[in-house]
């Protein structure tokens, strides 16, 4: 027996709770994994609270991101004893995912733990930071340099944004954090942020093209604010998309991309290839400094995880949230 949030869907309507549950209800997978740690992500708050038909079928173990010790595997690459770490796959979507203290996936989607994190301070990256890190490649990628100016990251107090300010001022970039909670300054200049803007300035309808003041961006909100990002971005800049946080909607203009030659750069962290995802990684290792992982985190229980949810999407919770699932 293990425990697990578990979401269930039938005649008598949706319910949610801390469920404990039989190793034979496992769905199919190469790779058990005993779970140590998971997360809550934004989508794992759609999923638990329904605000979003995020789950695809009932019933459902929520939980995008899980680490911990292969316990049994038929997997050519894994073996028991283990340390692993996952990072979406339609895992809390479609494949029962991490919040849980068991968990049985397909081997492919495992990566090894990194030697620079314990299973904690992997979740504390969890697909969030390591998002963001997929989006530093796509920036450096590019072309981005320190010397072209400003990058500016939107829902900095959010996780993707916490960790993309750490890896920029890591790069040497100057880096512009954009929140709606001012209260976080000084929280946001610690990760390394040179300025604080007040995510006001960029939600509303703004002009097809505004005055040039980013090199670059790291975006995890969408909708007016993703628009008015690229109608602010310099010449042959980039701007990297990775969220919705305001809205799936995309209210902008071709100007931008055709006048100032300004890229949009799509970032997938659920299905990204296994190399990039190694690659993203080896970033975080080498640039992250485990401080800031502790300024950024903040655990919670299985139980807990809940009631947390609402809060999440509410935008009243900071940065990541790590699931002790054990607790």
């Amino acid at each position: 027996m293990f425990s697990a949030v578990l979401i269930e869907k039938d005649e008598a309507g949706r319910r949610v709770g801390v469920a404990a549950l039989d190793d034979g209800l496992l769905p199919d997978g190469d790779v058990t994994v005993e779970v140590e740690y998971s997360t809550l992500n934004y989508k794992d708050a759609l999923a638990i609270t329904g605000a979003s038909p995020v789950v695809r079928k009932f019933p459902m173990v929520p939980g995008i991101d899980l680490a911990g010790t292969v316990s049994a595997s038929s997997h050519p690459g894994h073996k028991p004893g283990d340390r692993v770490l996952l990072n979406g796959w339609g895992v809390g979507e479609t494949h029962w995912g991490g919040l849980a203290q068991r968990a049985r996936v397909n081997g492919d989607w495992l990566i090894p733990l990194p030697e620079a994190f314990t299973a904690r301070q992997a979740m504390a990256i969890g697909t969030a930071g390591y998002t963001a890190s997929l989006c530093v490649d796509a920036l450096l990628a590019h072309g981005t340099r320190p010397d072209q100016g400003e990058v500016l990251v939107t829902g900095a107090g959010g996780g993707v944004g916490g960790v993309a300010i750490a890896l920029l001022a890591k790069a040497g970039f100057d880096v512009a954090a954009s929140t709606g909670r001012r209260a976080e300054a000084a929280y946001l200049h610690g990760l390394g942020a040179t300025t604080v803007l007040d995510r006001a300035a960029l939600t509303e309808p703004g002009k097809p093209l505004q005055k040039e003041r980013w090199a670059a961006v790291i975006d995890s909100v969408g909708s007016h604010t993703l628009a008015n990002a690229c109608a602010q971005t310099r010449y042959g800049g980039a701007v990297a998309a990775c969220g919705l946080a305001q809205g799936m909607d995309f209210p902008a203009s071709v100007a931008p991309f055709i006048l100032r030659g300004v890229s949009l750069l799509g970032v997938d962290s659920v299905m990204a290839p296994r190399e990039r995802r190694l690659a993203a990684y080896d970033r975080l290792s080498r640039d992250l400094d485990p401080a800031a992982l502790d300024a950024i985190a903040q655990e919670i229980t299985l139980a807990d995880a809940i009631e947390a949810s609402s809060r999440l999407l509410d935008g009243k919770i900071r940065g990541r949230v790590i699931v002790n699932v054990n607790r």
